[in-house]
């Protein structure tokens, strides 16, 4: 998968996605709202089985209480944890379906460096050229589409934007 100005490219298709506020940056920081370039390992799959079906067999369900954490001065910086979870952190059973489905990628993981950002996801987007907070936005059906045809083999590349 490659993100170019035309949009997501990947098995022979191209489909629109919107990249994080800040642009595409090399040094990516906590906070910035900007998607870090370079190539990330697909690591994870996570879903919300009350809204939609199993997308692949690896795919693991969103459950009440599941957060990430974005607090770099606790030790579960850029992990996954369950309420209750004193730190800063991000809800992924939202009220919206912007996690519905979400594609876990390597940024800044499994080691988490401090500061140097959380969680690039691969997920809906909120509506057409709509930035993220740094993740990839994608339309719903496009992110269903490429669910099951992707695997932990697969690299999400992310280049210096001409």
């Amino acid at each position: 998968m490659v993100v170019t100005p035309r949009g997501l490219c990947f098995a022979g298709r191209v489909f629109p996605c919107t990249v994080g506020k800040g642009g595409i940056v090399a040094d990516k920081r906590e906070g910035d709202g900007a998607t870090p370039l370079g190539v990330h390992r697909i690591v994870g799959m996570l879903y919300r089985p009350d809204r939609i079906a199993r997308p692949t067999d690896w795919a693991v369900p969103i459950r009440p209480g599941d957060l990430w954490s974005d607090d770099g001065g606790d030790a579960e910086y850029n992990h996954m944890v369950r309420a209750p979870y004193p730190h800063s952190h991000e809800v992924l059973r939202r009220a919206d379906p912007l996690y519905d489905l979400v594609i876990l990628t390597d940024w800044n993981w499994p080691y988490a460096v401090p500061g140097r950002g959380s969680a690039i996801f691969m997920h809906r987007w909120r509506r057409p050229g709509y930035p993220t907070e740094g993740c990839i936005g994608l339309r719903p059906g496009d992110l269903r589409w490429i669910a099951p045809r992707i695997g932990f083999e697969t690299r999400l590349i992310v280049p210096t934007p001409r």
